[in-house]
Formats: structure tokens, C-alpha cells, sequence
């Protein structure tokens, strides 16, 4: 016999860290090669890490909620010797989204997707007594949403709420310890919440944020998107939105302007050659922030085949790493919320993010006359450790002379 140890895994280029959100075994436990042992959340994705090997967990390093290193050791596991020397002495770092399969109806009801899994924790769900709708009675994540769905419509018994009385002893109060009234809900801080919220707060922390926003005419590319929707929905099979062409003229500028396609690394900054775009893009419940690889090679028809790809892929839980590793530079498209100027705080490491506000029309003069035009705001944060007002100045006149340009005749050159 053997020990081994397994790892924490790389989960994107620019994650150092992971934090482990849930186990799904135990010491003692019998596990084959590529079962999943862990859920990890990092700021992007919520990913099951395998086993590397065949065998049984002897020691649980790492604790749930606790931060590991990549290639830090987060568990170890007793192999057969013959299945210690056809290994790889170096853990596999394989991981999947997708949950395996197995024809045994108990391992099958005992295999839980990470969303199981996290809802289970969250909300202190015990599994075992849980009756699943799935396959061979495997337990969905529409049993769990109804199991706490029921919950919320229960309400909250009088013993259950501090009297105001009570609240008069605390001249501060403590995450926690907040007065609650009758129909007050209590939303748990989920994993890939807890995740985010990190990650802002490193971003706010560490990044001296600076903002800049300019104005932008798109009656030009207004009239064009509506001119051709039509023939390209019964052609591609789904709407093209506005977003695509901000993409583009926004990845063009990049090309140009590569400092902004950056990365502050401490004594030195890394200018990316490629240009991959971080887009939000919401499931039901979550924001994740899936790239757009290569945006500046892709025409508009291709930038609006991968958002469209990408948003499906969240709205069905079918987002993988790769989906979400690699971005160089966010765009967020807060115009579908109606808003007209917004700041948005930087996804860290990149050194900027893009806010595309709402289209409104407003009365512009024009030649000394009133004209109805199709106006934008974009607002843009930077990282003013990496860049400056000059350069980043330069690159939003740019974008917005792509823009304020793009109609019928110029799009193809971009």
C-alpha cells in the first residue's frame, strides 16, 4: 500500500488559490480515479476537483471555507501499489463541471452535483433524508430549490425574533446579531458569493481605482443593428443585441492601445498580447463572468454566436474553465439594467473594465440645430497603478470614434 496526496489544482491562469466549499467524502471512503472529491470555488467558477487515484481517504487537510494554494495538499489517500506505480508521482490536474455517471442506483443517489451540494450546506439540507426526482433517485437541484422554497413560506415563530428590548444592549451591532422582524427573510452568503465578495474586496484594497467616461453618438449604429435584425435572427436563430458591436469596437481600441490589456504583477506589468474579453452573464441565481477568447479576430456575427453560446451555458449550469479562464479585460453590459452611468469595480488582477450604459435618445445640437440622436455613456475604470488619464483618455476617443463610424458600410472593417 501506498499514500498519496492530492492537491489543489490549477483552475484558470490567473487563479493562485481556491477555497474548498464542500467535501464529498469522507475519511474512510473508497474513491476510483477521477471520482469527485471536492467542490472549490474561486472568484470564477464552481468547479469538482477528481481524485487522482483509486483508493481510500486517509487525512482531510483542508478544511470547508478554508483558502489553499494551488499545488497545496488538501487530502491523501491509501493506493494499492500497483496502482500507486501506474500513477503519475505528479496529481492530475483534470477538472470537470459535469457530473459523473454510474449505473448503481445508490452510488448514483449518493453522487451530488456542486450545486447540491452547496444548497445542501448552505441551508443545512441533510442529504440523506432528502427523496430525489432524478435518475435512480438522484437528488436535482429543483428538489433542493423547493425543499427551501417550502422553508421561506414557513414563518418566523415569535421565539425565533429578538424583541427590540433586547436590541438596546447592543450599541453596535454584529454581522449576525441584527434585529429581525416577522417576514424577514434570511439569504445564507452562498460560496460563489462568499467568492466575489473577496475578490472586490482585494480589488478595492489593493487597486487604486480612477474613472473616466465619455459620451458617445450611436445613431449610426442604431439604424444598422435594426436594419439587419430581422435577417439576422431567421438566419442565426437567435436576436443580435446591441453588445457585439461594443465588443468589437472595444477589443479594436484594445489592439491599439495594449496597456490597457494589462495586469499589475508587482514589480512589473504584463501587457497581453491576446485579447480576451470577460463578459457578466447571469444563471438564476449567480453572475458569472465567462471570456470571449480572441475578441479582436472575431467579426460581429462570431462576438454575438459566443455570447449567445456563453449565456446558455450559464442559464443551464453548463459553464466549464475554460469557459472562464483567461480574461485580459471585463466589459460589463450594465445598459440592459436602464442604467445611464455607472462605476464598476475592477475584476482583479485586469487593470480596467468597461461599463456600456443604456441607449437613450436625447435632443444634441447639431450645426446650431436640435437633433434627436441615440446617445450612450461608457464608463470606464482603471487601475491607475498600470495606467493613466493619457492613455486611457486616447483609447475611449477611440472607441468612441469606432463606434460614432459603425453603420452598414464601415462594419466589415472592423
Amino acid at each position: 500500500m501506498a499514500i498519496e496526496k492530492i492537491t489543489m489544482p490549477k483552475l484558470g491562469e490567473s487563479v493562485t488559490e481556491g477555497m474548498v466549499n464542500t467535501w464529498l467524502v469522507q475519511v474512510g471512503d473508497h474513491v476510483n480515479k477521477y471520482d469527485p472529491i471536492a467542490e472549490v470555488l474561486t472568484d470564477k467558477v464552481n468547479a469538482e476537483v477528481p481524485s487522482s487515484f483509486t483508493g481510500t481517504i486517509t487525512e482531510i487537510m483542508a478544511k470547508e471555507g478554508d483558502t489553499i494554494l494551488v499545488g497545496d495538499t488538501i487530502c491523501s489517500i491509501e493506493t494499492s501499489e500497483a496502482a500507486s506505480n501506474s500513477a503519475s508521482n505528479k496529481p492530475e490536474e483534470k477538472v470537470e463541471q459535469i457530473d459523473s455517471t454510474n449505473d448503481d442506483p445508490i452510488s448514483m443517489k449518493k453522487r451530488y452535483s456542486p450545486v447540491v451540494a452547496r444548497l445542501a450546506q448552505e441551508h443545512g439540507i441533510d442529504l440523506a433524508k432528502v427523496t430525489g426526482s432524478g435518475r435512480e433517485g438522484r437528488i436535482t437541484r429543483k428538489d433542493m430549490e423547493k425543499i427551501i422554497h417550502d422553508r421561506h413560506e414557513q414563518p418566523i415563530r415569535s421565539d425565533q425574533v429578538k424583541s427590540k428590548d433586547e436590541s438596546f444592549d447592543q450599541t453596535i451591532p454584529q454581522p449576525g446579531s441584527l434585529e429581525r422582524n416577522h417576514g424577514d427573510t434570511i439569504v445564507p452568503v452562498s460560496g460563489i458569493r462568499k467568492a466575489i465578495a473577496n475578490n472586490m474586496i482585494t480589488s478595492k484594497n489593493e487597486i487604486p481605482h480612477a474613472w473616466l467616461q465619455v459620451e458617445v453618438d450611436v445613431t449610426n449604429l442604431v439604424a444598422y443593428r435594426n436594419k439587419i435584425k430581422a435577417s439576422f435572427k431567421q438566419e442565426e436563430g437567435f436576436n443580435l443585441t446591441f453588445f457585439p458591436f461594443f465588443i468589437k469596437a472595444i477589443a479594436t481600441a484594445l489592439k491599439k492601445y495594449p496597456q490597457l490589456n494589462s495586469t499589475w504583477a508587482g514589480n512589473h506589468i504584463i501587457q497581453h498580447k491576446d485579447i480576451h474579453i470577460s463578459i457578466a452573464v447571469a444563471n438564476e441565481n449567480e453572475l458569472l463572468v465567462p471570456v470571449i477568447k480572441n475578441a479582436d479576430e472575431k467579426s460581429i456575427k462570431g462576438i454575438a454566436k459566443d455570447i449567445h453560446d456563453l449565456a446558455h451555458k450559464a442559464r443551464t449550469d453548463a459553464l466549464t474553465i475554460k469557459d472562464m479562464e483567461g480574461g485580459t479585460f471585463t466589459i460589463n453590459n450594465t445598459g440592459t439594467f436602464g442604467s445611464v452611468s455607472s462605476m464598476g469595480i475592477i475584476n482583479y488582477p485586469q487593470a480596467a473594465i468597461m461599463q456600456v450604459e443604456t441607449i437613450v435618445k436625447r435632443p444634441v445640437i447639431i450645426d446650431n440645430m436640435f437633433a434627436a440622436r441615440d446617445m450612450i455613456n461608457l464608463s470606464l475604470s482603471l487601475d491607475h497603478r498600470v495606467l493613466d488619464g493619457l492613455v486611457c483618455g486616447r483609447f475611449l476617443a477611440y472607441v468612441k470614434e469606432i463606434l460614432e463610424n459603425m453603420n452598414e458600410d464601415t462594419e466589415r472593417i472592423y
